[in-house]
């Protein structure tokens, strides 16, 4: 297995793909890839069309997957707020690549294995790990996920939404020498290859972990029976003047996603964001359904605890972990520049922990990955997916 990846930040897509396509051929040599990713940033939206040809053709009979972004990572670098194009290229032997497309719509109601294999062309028994790059503004991604979840046990599943587009139709997705502007596109991985992810949500947990009490769909009325308004007003009152700033702009709401623990902290919660807020209901309007005697616990974000969360799950898959070949990152629009003041962050921590290994990728509408062994489609988080053969 070999991995290569480039990024370019030309402002003419042309000389971009012959740059990288060039560079890619050189750290590549003779090998033939099996696989190619692209990211391309919307600056380039003229030229979608011409995309998958433009670069195709220069790896066929690779497959060719990809999406348009708000923000491109390549050669493991970033590259924001101008011009990307990030090709990612994968000499995968004894894999087997299987290609789909799901139209908006053409999701199942029928949770049963062989209709999944049936709508993906994929055998559950293969056991295959799975990338998917969905449209956001037409394709029900959580639906998809549990679907694919519970058709194929034991895979992984990593991606993104497709991003740099602001309404419908204005997203790309690349898949083979084909575009499409709606659903989801995605390759499945079958045979000699293992995929290990880290999911960096970069959130720590303020005040106490509480009880709903009271909820309606995604409204959260009471916990521990007194007004969730209430709530977060007296927590409110409690913080330190630098939490209380932060609270304005970066408070969350973490749900316990293993219940049958006794002690809660942080990284044992699924972030979601606070929507909306009705004082004198006492209610607030959150960003997931749900269920009365949930735990969930407050949480703030800022670039240290973000720092901080990844640099603790890169240390804990570096100690022991076998040496990967490749990887691809899809970071929330939210990181970056945004929210650490200076590029290449993300991709610098990855470096430093695990040296030279190809990092692709690109920043996402919303990140998709597994934690504690459950795929969630996330906010503001980085979520690796990290590439070796098995028994490696």
């Amino acid at each position: 297995m070999r991995w290569a990846s480039v990024v370019s930040d030309d402002a003419v897509l042309e000389r971009a793909a012959g740059n990288t396509i060039a560079a890619l051929r050189v750290q590549l040599g003779d090998a033939q890839p099996h696989l190619v990713v692209i990211f391309v940033s919307a600056h380039h939206a003229t030229a979608f069309e011409a995309v998958p040809a433009m670069i195709g053709a220069a790896f066929e009979p690779a497959l060719l997957i990809g999406c348009s972004a708000g923000g491109v990572i390549g050669g493991g670098h970033e590259v924001e707020q101008r011009p990307g194009l990030s090709v990612t290229a994968a000499v995968l032997p004894g894999v087997d690549v299987f290609p789909f497309h799901v139209a908006p719509g053409a999701l199942p109601g029928d949770p049963q294995p062989a209709t999944w294999e049936r709508l993906l062309g994929v055998p559950a028994a293969r056991q295959p790990h799975f990338v998917v790059l969905p449209d956001p503004f037409s394709f029900d991604a959580e639906s998809f996920l549990r679907g694919v979840e519970g058709a194929y046990l034991g895979s992984r599943i990593i991606g993104g939404l497709a991003s740099g587009g602001r309404q419908a139709g204005s997203n790309a997705l690349f898949l083979g020498r084909d575009v499409h502007r709606s659903g989801a596109v995605g390759v499945a991985l079958a045979g000699n290859i293992e995929v290990d992810t880290i999911v960096a949500q970069g959130c720590r947990p303020i005040g106490q972990p509480m009880f709903i009490t009271k909820c309606q769909s995604n409204m959260l009325w009471e916990l521990d029976g007194v007004p969730a308004v209430k709530v977060l007003q007296d927590l409110y009152e409690q913080l330190a003047p630098a939490d209380q700033e932060l609270a304005r702009h970066s408070l969350f709401l973490g749900i316990v996603m293993s219940e049958h623990q006794q002690e809660y902290h942080q990284g044992d919660f699924l972030i979601r964001n606070i929507v909306g807020m009705d004082a004198t209901r006492g209610v607030l309007g959150v960003g997931a359904l749900l269920h009365e005697n949930s735990v969930v616990q407050f949480h703030l974000r800022d670039a240290k605890t973000s720092a901080a969360d990844l640099e603790q799950l890169l240390t804990r898959y570096d100690s022991g972990t076998p040496q990967p070949q490749g990887a691809l990152l899809f970071s929330c629009l939210g990181r970056g520049v945004y929210l650490y003041g200076q590029p290449d962050h993300d991709t610098d921590a990855f470096r430093r922990h695990l040296g030279d290994v190809p990092l692709g990728g690109f920043f996402c509408n919303g990140e998709i990955g597994p934690v504690h062994g459950t795929t969630f489609l996330h906010g503001y988080t980085s979520s690796f997916g990290i590439f070796r053969q098995r028994g490696r």
